[in-house]
């Protein structure tokens, strides 16, 4: 994937990665591509996946962050 595109995608959130790739699915899913289209898009979409999965992973941490500092308050820290 060129710079240009992968710099792209970094700068989406969740919602519109998320909502590109199920465009992408859906397209792999029902168009009739020619080859190279077809892996263009499954190159797009395999970014697609790995920003959401990024995105999520650092929300998670996040909700685990604010859970041990709520513990901590729990336990009169």
């Amino acid at each position: 994937m060129a710079k240009n595109a992968a710099n792209e995608i970094t700068r989406l959130g969740y919602e519109q990665a998320f909502a590109e790739l199920e465009q992408i699915v859906t397209r792999l899913e029902t168009e009739s591509s020619t080859l190279e289209e077809s892996l263009l898009l499954f190159e797009r979409g395999q970014e697609l996946s790995k920003r959401c999965n990024e995105l999520l992973e650092q929300a998670d941490l996040k909700v685990k962050k604010l859970m041990g500092s709520s513990d901590r308050l729990d336990e009169g820290e």
